[in-house]
Order: C-alpha cells, then sequence, then structure tokens
C-alpha cells in the first residue's frame, strides 16, 4: 500500500515537473502576457521572434544532445552537462536581444533579465548544482507580477510545488531547491525594480 502511495506520488510529482519546466512556464506568461497587453498582431510581432529565436532552438538543443547521449534527459540533471545548455541557452537569448535591439531601438527587459538569471545560476553551478526548475518559476511568478498581483502569487504557490517535485524525484537536494529559488528571488527582486522605475 505505502508502495503504491510512493509510485503514485511519483507519478504525480513528475507530471508537474515536466509541465512546469522552464520553458513551457515562460511559454505559458508570454502567452497571458500578450493577451493582456496586446492585439493578436502585436502579439504575434512579439512573440514570434522569441519563439523562432530562443525557444525552438533551445528545445531542438535538448532534443539532439538527449538522442546523441551528450545529455543523460530532457532536465539535463547532470552539472556537468549543464555547462554547455547555459551557453546556448545564453547565446540564443542574446542573438533575441541584439535582434530586438537592432529592430525596435529597446531593450527587452524580460528577456534580458532571464540572461540575468541564466549567468546567475551558471556561476552557481560551478559550486552547486541549484534547481533550474524552481528559478525559472520563480522568476515566472515575478513576471505574473508586474501583470496581474494575484497571478503572481498563484506562481509562486506554483514554483513552490515545483521545488518539492524536484526533490521528490531526486533530481535535486533541499540544498540545490533553495539555492535556485534564492538566485531567482534575488534576480527577481532586481527586475521588479527596474520594472517600476522604467515605468515612472
Amino acid at each position: 500500500m505505502e508502495e503504491k502511495q510512493s509510485s503514485l506520488l511519483h507519478k504525480i510529482s513528475k507530471v508537474i515537473s515536466d509541465f512546469f519546466n522552464p520553458l513551457v512556464s515562460l511559454i505559458l506568461y508570454f502567452v497571458y502576457m500578450s493577451m493582456k497587453e496586446y492585439s493578436l498582431q502585436d502579439s504575434i510581432l512579439y512573440f514570434l521572434p522569441i519563439l523562432l529565436m530562443v525557444i525552438i532552438p533551445v528545445v531542438i538543443w535538448l532534443v539532439w544532445n538527449v538522442k546523441t547521449g551528450r545529455y543523460t534527459n530532457m532536465d539535463v540533471s547532470n552539472r556537468v552537462q549543464r555547462k554547455t545548455l547555459y551557453i546556448f541557452i545564453a547565446a540564443c537569448v542574446v542573438a533575441y536581444l541584439a535582434f530586438n535591439y537592432i529592430k525596435n531601438g529597446y531593450i527587452d527587459l524580460v528577456m534580458l533579465f532571464i540572461l540575468v538569471l541564466l549567468f546567475a545560476l551558471q556561476i552557481s553551478n560551478l559550486f552547486i548544482k541549484s534547481s533550474m526548475h524552481t528559478a525559472f518559476n520563480v522568476f515566472v511568478a515575478a513576471l505574473f507580477f508586474t501583470l496581474d498581483w494575484k497571478m503572481g502569487l498563484v506562481w509562486l504557490g506554483i514554483a513552490i510545488l515545483v521545488g518539492i517535485t524536484r526533490v521528490i524525484l531526486k533530481r535535486h537536494t533541499v540544498k540545490e531547491v533553495f539555492m535556485g529559488a534564492g538566485i531567482a528571488f534575488l534576480v527577481s527582486f532586481i527586475y521588479l525594480y527596474c520594472n517600476i522605475q522604467f515605468q515612472h
């Protein structure tokens, strides 16, 4: 009976962890933000470059590296394997930031802080493998908070739940989850401060 409960808990944790991975969480934020802030045409014009220059290349990179055996799994749980993932995502984000600046004449604050979060996680990875799932969901909560504080609180609850699932699935220790959350809280606080400053 206890084994069945443990197995069920593991399955539920896997579903939650897989669904609220960093890419899906960011896509959900961009969809919500687009519906709330832009017309359909403006949403497509804003989101399409992010999709083509960041999201799709990262998904292809992950699938290719898992298929060729360079990454153990799609989560890239191995600390050594993570280095190339961070570098690749950062390169995609930098390419998008440059494209957006040349095309629109401004720096996309959200994507800039995603880059900052990636660098912070990369530095942390040299000492401790901090939870990327937890970190990104905490940051997504901050992004939602700028649009609707209730959604921000809901997503913070999701981030906590995701952190718990990472421990249950043995992908991270409690310390690694707290490290990811701590880094994301710091980056989120700076992002929210900058967001408020730029609105005035």
